[in-house]
């Protein structure tokens, strides 16, 4: 069994009470849940999930996440 590391994006929805996580670069890969704990949990059944659904040379060609940036903008 190979051990694949991934970075989630996790923002909450105030409107609905819920944290949203999303893998970027793995498509499909995004869930919800009401606590961080468990959103943790789902973070990892969908990408076992979506990486059961690729090929060895698709996992092998998923883009590698460097980070995030913060930008401003005067307007």
């Amino acid at each position: 069994m190979e051990t694949h590391k991934f970075t989630a994006e996790i923002t909450r929805d105030n409107e609905v009470n819920q944290y949203i996580g999303i893998i970027p670069g793995l498509p499909g890969a995004h869930t919800q849940a009401p606590t961080l704990d468990e959103l943790y949990k789902n973070l990892q059944d969908v990408v076992q999930l979506c990486l059961q659904e690729m090929s060895k040379e698709e996992i092998k060609n998923l883009p590698e996440f460097i980070g995030f940036q913060q930008i401003s903008v005067a307007v």
